[in-house]
């Protein structure tokens, strides 16, 4: 492989101030994904629309459509970890050969797993706790949703090569883009216009598919012809092969412990599933307005990999581990001033997405008790990215077994037998402490923080 110097995009990864660098490369990301997420939650107002069933089927969704995203995320973290020390160590020519890999393997993998997905929709959603009533709208939703899988893969893969550049600012412009052609078509497709007939929950999903297909062709264009990030041609098998297995390498690992995610999710949306329609629509609506207040641990989680990766490629341990802690403090303390205003207008907020009394009353007990976990969360999002920028995919996957089964779960099925579904959002605020401790301490032994001096020349 040829070796060329990093351009100066790079080089201010490895050079620049810490603090500054890390905030050029998240602010845009914290713009994009604030207009993605709250497309989303325009996306989950119009469904609530058309009634509390069709509100809760498409609750019951989130865990499955998470699970195929959860594969392009974990793709697009081992194409970065990859990309990453390789521009950072400056084979810029083995940086493309990955890029293209990991487009090609994307595509492949997730078309596999989204038919898989929709020849067995009945048997996932009913041992999810669907009732019968709610089948009929899941299976509108999910069939339009698998058909357009494949479209998501390139773009959010294809994101994952921009940022491991150092580029954050176009993977925002290209999410922010799909949010907002999502937005649009959504009133459209669900609720007709002109010669466009109804379609109901299927027109949210159709109106997903083709943002995705927009954001696939543009980001083709612009990663092989404008760019030049990728090769303009098709790898062969051999090629292939060669570039699949430093992808998979890290990308597996960490596609597992994404995947892990939504089956976690999945038992507690089952455990809500107990507490009738109305909860699981509350549960839906909660996690919609999570991903909200907890858009800058989303956004450090993406700049920070990229920023780690090149450094780590460059030999800059300091700059590394002085990156994490510095990003830790600052979610933290960002995180429970997000708590502190969710807790204030928390009854305005469910009035907005609840037509429901009982629906309205338990979307407040979630905003009033769940969000004070979120800092704790995002120090085991930010130590799971860190370890995976690090090469280190297995201490990720084990992080995350360890947090979503040893005590995501058990500690939500606790709490929810001591004090019904209260107790089962205090159950998830205890698990995120205990993990977030563990978390920051593995970091901090396997990469032995505490041996550094306090000045590092290389910072």
């Amino acid at each position: 492989m040829s070796q060329t110097k990093p351009s100066s995009r790079n080089n201010d990864l490895l050079n620049a101030p810490i603090p500054e660098t890390l905030k050029r490369m998240t602010l845009p990301m914290v713009l994009a994904m604030v207009m993605l997420m709250t497309f989303g939650l325009v996306d989950t107002f119009f469904v609530s629309l058309l009634g509390t069933e069709e509100l809760a089927a498409i609750s019951f969704t989130f865990p499955v459509t998470f699970t195929i995203i959860s594969l392009n995320i974990g793709l697009g973290i081992g194409a970065s970890a990859v990309i990453g020390r390789a521009l950072g160590s400056g084979e810029t020519q083995m940086a493309k050969e990955f890029a293209t890999g990991a487009l090609m393997l994307s595509f492949i993998l997730v078309g596999i797993l989204a038919f898989i997905g929709a020849l067995s929709i009945d048997p996932i959603f009913r041992l999810m706790g669907a009732t019968d009533e709610l089948m009929p709208f899941i299976r509108d939703y999910m069939l339009v949703w698998y058909g357009a899988g494949i479209f998501l893969a390139v773009p959010m893969v294809g994101n994952s090569v921009l940022r491991a550049s150092g580029d954050t600012k176009t993977p925002s412009i290209v999410m922010a883009s799909g949010g907002l052609i999502n937005a649009i078509l959504d009133p459209i497709l669900i609720f007709g216009w002109g010669p466009i007939p109804a379609m109901g929950i299927k027109g949210a999903a159709l109106a997903t598919a083709i943002a995705w297909a927009i954001g696939l062709i543009y980001i083709l264009y612009l990663l092989a012809l404008k760019r030049k990030l990728i090769l303009p041609r098709l790898l062969n098998w051999k090629e292939l092969r060669l570039t699949s297995g430093g992808v998979l390498k890290i990308g597996l690992p960490a596609a597992g412990a994404n995947m892990l995610t939504p089956i976690a999710v999945g038992v507690i949306t089952a455990i809500v599933a107990g507490y009738g329609p109305a909860a699981v629509a509350a549960w839906g609506v909660g996690s919609r307005l999570e991903s909200i207040a907890s858009i800058v641990v989303l956004a450090l989680s993406m700049s920070l990999p990229p920023f780690i990766s090149q450094n780590y490629g460059a030999n800059k341990q300091g700059r590394v581990r002085k990156s994490y802690t510095l990003s830790l403090n600052f979610v933290i303390i960002f995180q429970l001033m997000i708590f502190g205003i969710l807790w204030l207008v928390a009854p305005y907020i469910a009035a907005i997405f609840a037509e429901d009394q009982t629906v309205e009353e338990l979307i407040t007990l979630f905003l009033m008790i769940v969000p004070l976990g979120y800092g704790l969360q995002g120090v085991v999002v930010l130590t799971n990215s860190s370890f995976n920028a690090l090469h280190k995919p297995l201490s990720a996957l084990i992080l995350s077994i360890v947090r979503l089964f040893v005590f995501y779960v058990p500690l939500a099925y606790i709490g929810s037998q001591w004090a019904d579904i209260k107790g089962l959002f205090w159950g998830l605020i205890v698990a995120n402490l205990f993990t977030a401790s563990l978390a920051y301490s593995w970091f901090m032994r396997s990469t032995k923080l505490f041996q550094l001096d306090k000045v590092n020349n290389e910072v």
